[in-house]
């Protein structure tokens, strides 16, 4: 089967998603490819041909495809596209955002024929806490350019649509999860809920002083939660906690200091590998 162009979409506040992504592009290697953008902005609705070899890419925030990478693809739809489905996650679990995503696609007329999990470094990360520090690394994005490849040899392979067979993303290979990690983990979320502790809705500055009003975090913020001339000030009601604004903050004024973020680095330090089907 002979593909004219390939098109990725991803949505990617702090650039994970993204890097995953153009590799698996340059592995598939095809010169003509175009790429949307969903992660500061919708787009015009586009309906991808059956020509095209499609690939998305989005974070799994809480279990779930983020709600607005769900959102945002909305507008884009297929005539029998090609597609490959990947998610990546801050190295606890997906749980069920890879089939989210495949149902969500299979309704808009996209064809799956390869799935892929991969793990960027958590929202919550920081220097006191890190989880998942510094994914995807050299190591991932060689992963991410040789399912590329892969995802290319199965397309020419077929003779056609007809026999370019789908895949089911449940048959994906689950990474290893140690059972007393995952069992403290939830043994604390349990605790923590039940003692009303308050959590923050969004991150904040712990010294304004520290702030130049340079607007970064105005540019990558994702939702417009932060407005330009008064970046001390974040609207809870638009913020997703994706902390685009804390990762791109170039004085480190502003933070997130969840409490979760101190359990999943005690708890996830076993970094996951990537898993992919075809």
């Amino acid at each position: 089967m002979i593909v004219t162009e390939a098109h990725l979409i991803y949505f990617s506040p702090t650039h994970t998603s993204k890097q995953v992504g153009e590799a698996i592009v340059h592995g598939i290697g095809i010169t003509n490819f175009s790429t949307t953008d969903l992660t500061l902005k919708p787009v015009e609705e586009m309906e991808l041909p059956t020509s095209a070899l499609a690939v998305v890419v989005v974070p799994v925030y809480g279990g779930h495809v983020a709600p607005l990478a769900m959102e945002r693809l909305e507008s884009i739809r297929g005539n029998d596209t090609p597609i490959a489905l990947v998610v990546v996650y801050g190295n606890r679990a997906y749980e069920k955002a890879l089939m989210e995503l495949d149902a969500f696609v299979l309704l808009n007329g996209f064809k799956v024929i390869a799935g892929a999990t991969f793990i960027g470094e958590h929202s919550y990360s920081s220097a006191k806490y890190p989880i998942a520090a510094g994914r995807p690394d050299s190591n991932d994005l060689e992963l991410a350019v040789e399912f590329g490849k892969k995802l290319k040899a199965k397309v020419e392979a077929a003779s056609s649509l007809e026999t370019l067979y789908p895949i089911d993303v449940r048959a994906i290979p689950r990474p290893r999860q140690p059972f007393f990690p995952l069992f403290r983990f939830l043994r604390k979320v349990i605790k923590l809920r039940k003692s009303g502790v308050p959590l923050p809705r969004t991150p904040w500055l712990e010294d304004e002083s520290l702030c130049t009003h340079c607007g970064a975090c105005v540019r990558h913020c994702p939702t417009g939660a932060i407005l330009k001339g008064n970046e001390t000030q974040t609207d809870a009601e638009k913020c997703i906690k994706c902390c685009a604004c804390v990762k791109s903050c170039t004085q480190q004024a502003r933070v997130y200091d969840t409490p979760f973020a101190v359990l999943l680095s005690q708890c996830f330090t076993r970094q996951k590998d990537p898993k992919t089907i075809l």
